[in-house]
C-alpha cells in the first residue's frame, strides 16, 4: 500500500512540474507604451506586502509599492493583498476589492479607467475566491478577472515523500486539492462564457500549465507568455525548481504585444506584465 501511494504520489509531482511547452521565445521588442489604445496589466501576488515579515527584509512592502508604481501598469491586480497600502496607490482613481464583510483572503483590482462594475464568484467552502471588475477602456468595456485558486499547501520538505504516513497524507492532499481546483476552475469557466465583454484572466493559479485547470480556464484565451514571454517564465519557486503557475489570459480579441517576468524578490511569488491592445483599436 505504501509502494502504491509512493507510485501515484510521483506521479503527480512529476506531472505537475514536467511537462508541455513552457518555454517563450520572445515577441514583439517595440511597444509604445504611451499610446492610449495600449493596456499595461500587470498580476502580482504580494504575500500580503509582507506583512508577517516571511521576507527578512527591510522595507519589503513598501519595496513593493515602488516597484509597481516604477512600472506604471494601467490595471493592477494582486493577490494577498493588504487593504492599507491602497492609500500609496494613488496613481489609480478607481478601485474594486474583496469586501471587507468578506471571509475570503484579500484581492484587489486597481485601474486607471473607470470601474463601471464588479462582482465576486465566491467559490465555495474555501478562502480563495474569485473577483472581477468591468472596465470601461476607451469607448469599449472589458471584463477582467482576478483569481486565487486553492492552494497545496504543501511545507518543502523530503519528509512529505520519504516518510510513508507523511507522504499518504500529502497524496491525499494532492488530490483533494486537484479536485477543489478543477471545480473552481469549472466555475470561472462557466462565468466567461456568459461574459458579455472581451476578458482578461490573471491570478495565482497555484498550478501550472501543463494542468487540466490551466485547460479549462484558458480555452480560446491567449496565454500572453506564451505569445510574447522568453525563456521559462518563473512565477514561483518550489524546492528550487522554477515554476509558472501566475498568469495573463487575454480574449482573442486583443493582440498581445508583450509579456514580461520580472525577478524582483518581494514576495513568494515573482510578479508578470502584459501589453496588449484591441484589435479594433488598431
Amino acid at each position: 500500500m505504501k509502494r502504491k501511494f509512493l507510485l501515484s504520489l510521483t506521479a503527480i509531482v512529476l506531472g505537475y512540474f514536467m511537462f508541455g511547452p513552457f518555454y517563450g521565445l520572445g515577441g514583439n521588442e517595440e511597444v509604445q507604451n504611451e499610446k492610449p489604445s495600449v493596456l499595461k496589466v500587470m498580476s502580482f501576488n504580494t504575500w500580503h506586502f509582507n506583512i508577517n515579515g516571511w521576507i527578512k527584509e527591510a522595507n519589503v512592502g513598501d519595496r513593493i509599492i515602488d516597484f509597481i508604481k516604477s512600472e506604471n501598469p494601467d490595471i493592477l491586480l494582486i493577490q494577498e493583498h493588504s487593504r492599507i497600502r491602497h492609500r500609496q496607490l494613488k496613481q489609480y482613481p478607481y478601485r474594486s476589492e474583496t469586501p471587507y464583510t468578506s471571509s475570503k483572503t484579500t484581492q484587489a483590482i486597481f485601474s486607471k479607467y473607470p470601474i463601471i462594475g464588479n462582482g465576486s464568484l465566491d467559490l465555495p467552502n474555501t478562502l480563495n475566491n474569485i473577483i472581477y471588475a468591468d472596465i470601461l477602456f476607451r469607448k469599449d468595456t472589458i471584463r477582467v478577472y482576478n483569481l486565487h485558486l486553492q492552494s497545496f499547501k504543501i511545507i518543502p520538505s523530503t519528509d512529505n515523500f520519504s516518510d510513508g504516513k507523511k507522504s499518504e497524507k500529502t497524496y491525499k492532499r494532492l488530490v483533494e486539492t486537484f479536485s477543489k481546483q478543477v471545480e473552481q476552475a469549472e466555475i470561472l469557466r462557466n462565468h466567461l462564457r456568459k461574459s458579455p465583454y472581451a476578458n482578461i484572466v490573471c491570478g495565482d493559479f497555484n498550478n501550472t500549465q501543463f494542468s487540466n485547470v490551466y485547460k479549462i480556464v484558458k480555452d480560446d484565451l491567449q496565454d500572453t507568455f506564451l505569445e510574447a514571454g522568453k525563456g521559462f517564465g518563473r512565477t514561483y519557486d518550489l524546492w528550487k525548481i522554477p515554476l509558472r503557475i501566475d498568469y495573463i489570459l487575454a480574449d482573442p480579441n486583443f493582440e498581445v504585444l508583450s509579456h514580461q517576468n520580472f525577478d524582483e524578490r518581494l514576495s513568494d511569488h515573482y510578479p508578470v506584465m502584459a501589453t496588449l491592445r484591441l484589435k479594433s483599436h488598431q
